[in-house]
């Protein structure tokens, strides 16, 4: 009989081990490396006939032992066909083999008289069986290691076939090797070890090296490879109580490589539900469990694998590890987000799939009911850790269980609840999983289509209503006795039936989005429609309880509309766009509010964000836009234009064009559009009309031939009967005039070009329109004559007289100017103020509309002048050769050198300069026709007591004055002190709001008159109307960020408005900061020193302060200035001698984010702020820094934080105590100063009476606590007597801190304070 065969520590130990025990081994190995590859050949097909013609356990034949062994460990030289070879002959016998134990049971069983011939059976094929499983595992091992070294590319599985059978294909071998292993432990291998466990020696061999190769994660790709090593580990650890041993291994794999995570889950679960037997998964959780939390804040990867193990284990295992939970509850308490968020994981996967049956018995189904109870407070409870990623993991859980309909409705107003408060969460990515999750809500709601509250409160008051009428003896009695205090019913044993539910999803059982009573809906809106009689008490009561739950949803989610706004104009791209998504899903459900919000969802199509672009336009294609639906899509849109304001019109304007561009709205739209301009569709009304063709300009600015096939019905309609009814019907009209192509424009002045521009005059002079509608629509009929007159000069100047005869003949011209000199306001009762505001307004109009003309004409001359140059260049080109070109190249080069082509464009710049001045002034004598006005103007809006007796004249008169200041610098710099003084002490709010916008508007055009009135400028951010403040701000920011304005020292004007009272306005400032922090080198950096100083001399509240620079400090990102600022605010802790900035500028040192470098920064700058360390605010900020720095530091560093820590805390303790000495000290000598005027009372008690009045006049008031030592006072005063130091010091010591009250002795910080605080009090 052969030796028994044992398992070497590693293949070569066979060679060196065989002469110390009598175990198998190789003795002769062959050394086939010298064979010729014919030589190697036959050997290997002599091999290959040995093991294929003899009997199985030929294996065991010293002989053939070690020849396979020699091919196994020569085998990466091996070639193709030799490995194919030797590889089917082992496999194939083990093969083979296997079928041979089971018979050798059955024979073991049959033959119990030949006990002996048994035993050698069974020990030859334990032989054979060891040895064919030692040899293929190691073909693997070392195939494996050869392609991992060599870097040799896997064939794809889907060549296999096209292989030849007998061809060399590692993956496919690979498979079948394994997967004969893995067979191998399935049979009775108990008749073969004498056990019921195999060889330890054995089962750790096959183990091990399963292990390892689970370890290569290309290996694992191989569907075939990975099952047969699943099966492997899992038999091994199950059947063969290989437990310890592999929760070992597979622990560290875990630990190791992420990419086996899923692939052992699979090994775990798959022996469990083999062998019904979940021990490994078990003693898995258990060592997970008992290991310290401690660990995995260190060993970040290992917690993220372990959490994601248990994850997919309870995906596939849900019910095991729901018994098992208890072990890892514990860790909730640990410092690892990770493992926490993995627990959430766990928990909702437990909850979505163990606990979702409620079958069995009553017992075990109250207990699954308890620990899913418990297991959603958890995760209620979860919503506020600490960690934002375990927050946003337990909202995504919630969603999932959401989508798994595994939330009653009890808890379902709970978590929506908890959803809508994490939409103001400080993470962005807790506040997209909220967003996330209130979506998935609104998909899987349980109580209907349409949420709309007014519907459910209608619908509840019936049902209410009709359960009174069924209980008629408990009216006092509350709705929700006798159902659970979530809104469930709930029977004898504790379970909980979602009775609600399941009424409300009988119609679409598939999900509960969709009905919440069939009936419902169509009684809604009449009061006295029929209740549907459920016939049932119970029943009634739980619809009840449903309706009332559904209506307290549908509030919550109408309770964010606000936030969402918030949202929207967020910094984060994910923010906006899962915001969007939510608004639409709140529409489609109807949700009060949200139609408003998405309207302001609008101007976001100008982010600079692509992403955020696309979601906005994405959401107005799916809300708006019906494709198969025009007219719905033209009604969609023309009410989005009725009803949007300024801002929103040009955000739906730039929109409709770039869908126009894209053919999203299409011809049929179009179409629409034109039928409900043009009252085509019955029941339209002028709004509507207007609407469709303020929609329509729009669409003109892409597609600039919309306009031109409706031309007769813009002139008719647009200022004809619907104009009176519908003011801003005339405005739109004009406005589309403008719009029109050039080629619409010529057709339309040869057709009606008189009638059109009598329209026009007739609409600005006339009185037809009201007045609320007249000034937008004389505007556009301004600038729509401009747009389409050849000679619009000539029309402006007819509207400016005819406007000017409507106010008075202009025999009288001169009187009234007069009248206004000297202050007459009589005048005014012969003259209108209403038509004397409009002629100002259409002067003012024509003035700038006239700019605007001889600008255009300027850029038509320079556009043709350059055209005209391209093209003589390009001839010029062409005709190189010709004798025109040579002579048109010889002017032209010199018209270069005599500077003619330089002196047209100066000749140009100089004639624009001309006409734009002559159309104020004139630069003569005598002053053309808007002249005339200005000058009258000037000296209208002078006469302040005539201004304040009529507000709208003032209001207009102003707006034509500031008109006429952006046309003509000489104008403006004569009236910019009357500018300024209106601005500031106007009483009229309007005419205040509208001189600010006004200023912006001169500082970009005359910068250097407005730049010494700069602080006049930045003075109106203090005005008191939020209008004001709120116009201050955009126009400040607009021309700082834009370059126009220098950022000078009253920048901190704008830092005020961050604590604005008025939110719009802060968040305006906050903007303009953020925005000014991305400019070069963040000048905010440079001017925080500054903005420091000043905001402490100013009256301003320490939060709002601090509330302030903590703002500021915060745009500052960039280390070095970090750095510098350190070094900078200490500095400026020797400059001030107030206790208040002291303790605002070691707030702001708090508030820097330190470095290394820094730190170390502060400690050198030590002796600058020693002198202020006796403030215990001032002590406090910096303990705050230590704190922060701490957290941070090596270990070198921090102890130098902490001797730094220990230095502040002695110098602190010294200054209190010599600042409590100076106060006794000065307590003491007002002590001495009372004793003394005491002594000298009582030495003149004999004088006159006169004298005693006069010493009394002079006196001090003595302390009514020193009356009792009077007597000895007199004596002390009499001896002379020396105070000692000793005794000053006993005499302070003595002093009682109440004393020191009552006498008001302060430091000198305290003083100052008070100073302080009296001067800004007056």
């Amino acid at each position: 009989m052969a030796p028994n065969f044992i398992f070497p520590p590693k293949l070569t130990a066979l060679e060196d081990d065989h002469h110390d025990d009598g175990s198998l081994s190789a003795h002769n190995p062959a050394e086939i490396l010298s064979l010729r590859p014919s030589q190697l050949e036959e050997f290997v097909k002599g091999v290959s006939f040995d093991l294929s013609d003899k009997e199985i356990f030929c294996i065991e034949e010293q002989d053939l032992f070690d020849r396979v062994f020699s091919l196994v460990k020569g085998f990466s030289s091996l070639s193709p066909t030799c490995k194919f070879n030797l590889v089917e002959s082992l496999r194939s016998n083990l093969s083979v083999l296997l079928p041979n134990v089971d018979s050798l049971s059955r024979a073991s069983q049959a033959e119990n008289d030949d006990e002996g011939s048994v035993l050698d059976r069974i020990t030859s094929h334990r032989n054979a069986f060891k040895i064919y499983t030692f040899y293929l595992i190691h073909v693997v091992l070392i195939e494996e290691s050869n392609i991992s070294s060599n870097n040799i590319s896997k064939v794809a599985a889907s060549s296999r076939k096209k292989l030849p059978i007998n061809s060399w294909h590692w993956e496919l071998q690979r498979g079948r090797i394994l997967n004969l292993i893995a067979n191998s432990l399935e049979i009775n291998l108990s008749l073969l070890f004498g056990s019921s466990d195999p060889d330890e020696n054995y089962l750790s061999f096959i183990a091990k090296n399963a292990f390892s190769l689970f370890e290569n994660g290309t290996l694992l790709k191989d569907s075939e490879t990975k099952e047969a090593l699943c099966r492997i580990i899992g038999t091994c650890a199950t059947k063969y109580h290989y437990t310890a041993q592999s929760c070992a291994s597979i622990l560290h794999l875990i630990h190791k490589y992420d990419f086996v995570i899923t692939h052992l889950a699979d090994a775990v679960a798959g022996a469990e539900k083999k062998y019904a037997d979940g021990s490994l998964a078990t003693s898995l959780i258990r060592e997970i469990g008992r290991s310290n939390p401690k660990d995995y804040v260190k060993d970040t990867v290992g917690a993220e694998n372990i959490g994601r193990f248990l994850v997919e284990l309870a995906d596939r295992l849900p019910k095991l590890i729901s018994t098992n939970i208890g072990l890892l509850v514990p860790h909730f308490a640990g410092e690892s987000y990770k493992i926490r968020n993995a627990l959430v994981g766990v928990l909702g996967k437990l909850v979505g799939k163990a606990l979702k049956d409620v079958e069995g018995e009553v017992s075990s189904k109250s207990n699954r009911l308890r620990t899913k109870q418990a297991m959603l407070e958890i995760l209620v409870e979860r919503c506020r850790d600490v960690s934002a990623y375990t927050r946003s993991r337990v909202l995504q859980v919630w969603a999932e269980l959401c989508e798994e309909h595994s939330i009653s409705i009890g808890l379902w107003n709970e978590v929506a609840t908890v959803a809508a408060g994490r939409l103001e969460d400080k993470s962005a990515i807790v506040r997209k999983s909220a967003l996330n999750l209130l979506i998935m809500m609104l998909q899987h709601n349980p109580f209907g289509p349409q949420l709309r509250i007014a519907s459910f409160e209608a619908t509840l008051e019936q049902y209410k209503k009709k359960l009174k009428e069924l209980e008629p003896n408990a009216a006092s009695e509350s709705i929700l006795d006798g159902i659970s205090s979530d809104n469930d019913t709930c029977n004898g044993d504790g379970e909980v039936d979602n009775v609600d539910a399941e009424v409300v999803s009988k119609e679409h059982p598939e999900s509960l989005t969709d009905s919440c009573l069939p009936q419902v809906e169509g009684g809604i809106n009449q009061e006295d429609s029929s209740v549907p009689d459920l016939g049932n008490l119970e029943q009634t009561r739980t619809l009840v309880a449903s309706l009332e739950a559904g209506l307290r949803f549908s509030q919550c989610v109408s309770a964010t509309m606000p936030t969402l706004v918030q949202l929207m104009a967020s910094a984060s791209a994910t923010d906006v766009e899962n915001t969007i998504l939510l608004l639409m899903r709140c529409k489609q459900f109807q949700i009060d509010g949200s139609e408003a919000c998405l309207r302001k969802m609008l101007p976001l199509v100008f982010s600079q964000d692509k992403s955020i672009y696309e979601a906005v336009e994405n959401a107005f294609i799916n809300i708006y836009v019906v494709r198969n639906n025009p007219v719905e899509t033209a009604k969609n849109l023309l009410y989005l234009a009725i009803d949007s304001n300024i801002g929103d019109l040009a955000a739906l304007e730039f929109i409709v064009g770039a869908l126009v561009s894209k053919g999203d709205i299409t011809a049929s739209m179009i179409s629409s559009l034109w039928d409900f301009f043009c009252f085509n569709i019955s029941g339209t009304s002028a709004e509507q009309s207007r609407g469709a063709l303020s929609v329509l300009c729009m669409a003109a600015k892409s597609s600039t031939g919309i306009l031109g096939s409706h031309l007769q019905d813009i002139i008719d309609i647009g200022f004809g009967r619907w104009a009176k009814v519908e003011p801003l019907l005339a405005r739109t009209a004009c406005l589309a005039l403008q719009r029109l192509s050039e080629e619409d424009k010529k057709k339309l002045l040869l057709s009606n070009g008189s009638r059109v521009f009598g329209l026009l005059e007739s609409l600005v002079t006339g009185f037809w329109l009201p007045e609320n509608g007249w000034y937008a629509a004389a505007d556009k009929a301004i600038g729509a004559a401009y747009a389409i007159h050849p000679r619009p000069e000539t029309l402006a100047a007819d509207l400016v007289k005819k406007s000017l005869r409507s106010v008075f003949n202009c025999s009288v011209g001169d009187e009234l100017q007069n009248d206004i000199d000297n202050g007459n306001t009589n005048v005014l009762t012969t003259v209108q103020v209403t038509n004397l505001s409009r002629y100002l307004f259409v002067a003012s109009q024509v003035a700038m509309n006239q700019l605007v003309y001889i600008e255009s004409c300027v850029r038509k001359i320079q556009k043709e002048k350059s055209k005209k140059e391209k093209l003589d260049a390009e001839g010029q080109n062409v005709q190189n050769n010709s004798t025109a070109a040579v002579d048109a190249s010889k002017d032209n080069s010199i018209n270069a050198e005599l500077g003619i082509a330089a002196s047209e464009d100066a000749m140009l710049d100089t004639l624009s300069e001309r006409t734009e001045k002559e159309i104020v002034s004139g630069g003569s004598s005598e002053k053309n026709l808007i002249g005339h006005c200005a000058s009258f103007l000037s000296k209208l809006c002078r006469n302040f007591g005539l201004m304040q007796k009529y507000p709208e004249l003032q209001a207009s008169a102003m707006l034509a004055l500031c008109c006429f200041m952006i046309i003509d610098a000489e104008f403006c710099d004569a009236n910019l002190q009357l500018l300024f003084t209106v601005v500031e002490s106007s009483p009229s709010e309007t005419v205040r709001s509208n001189c600010t916008i006004a200023l912006g508007d001169l500082a970009v055009r005359f910068p250097n008159l407005l730049e010494p009135w700069t602080e006049n400028v930045y003075a109106r951010l203090r005005d008191a109307s939020v209008s004001v403040r709120k116009n201050a701000v955009l126009v400040l920011s607009h021309l700082i960020l834009n370059d126009m304005m220098k950022v000078k020292g009253y920048i901190y004007e704008m830092a005020m408005r961050l604590e604005d009272e008025d939110e719009r306005i802060s968040n305006l400032a906050k903007l303009f900061f953020h925005e000014l922090s991305k400019k070069g080198n963040n000048p905010i950096y440079n001017l925080l020193p500054d903005m420091l100083g000043k905001l402490s001399n100013v009256n301003l509240k320490r939060d709002s302060f601090c509330n302030i620079m903590q703002f500021l400090i915060g745009s500052i990102k960039k280390d070095k200035q970090m750095e510098s600022l350190v070094e900078k605010l200490c500095i400026r802790f020797g400059g001030v001698t107030d206790g208040r900035q002291w303790e605002y500028i070691s707030y702001c040192l708090s508030q820097l984010a330190f470095t290394e470098k820094s730190v170390k920064k502060l400690i050198e700058s030590f002796k600058t702020y020693e002198h202020v360390l006796s403030e215990d605010s001032v002590m406090d900020n910096f303990r705050n820094i230590i704190n922060k720095t701490k957290k941070f530091a090596k270990p070198e560093l921090k102890s130098c934080i902490e001797e730094f820590e220990e230095k502040l805390v002695k110098f602190h303790i010294e200054k209190k105590e010599q600042e409590r000495t100076a106060q006794n000290a000065e307590t003491h000598k007002q002590k001495l100063s009372s004793l003394e005027n005491f002594v000298a009372a009582k030495n003149g008690e004999d004088s006159s009476d006169s004298e005693i009045v006069e010493d009394a006049s002079d006196a001090e008031v003595t302390d009514p606590l020193m009356e009792g030592v009077a007597q000895s006072a007199h004596d002390v005063s009499k001896s002379n007597v020396e105070f000692d130091e000793q005794s000053l010091s006993e005499s302070s010591s003595g002093l009682t801190e109440s004393e020191t009250c009552e006498n008001e002795v302060q430091s000198p910080t305290i003083r100052s304070r008070g100073r302080r605080k009296l001067k800004y009090g007056h």
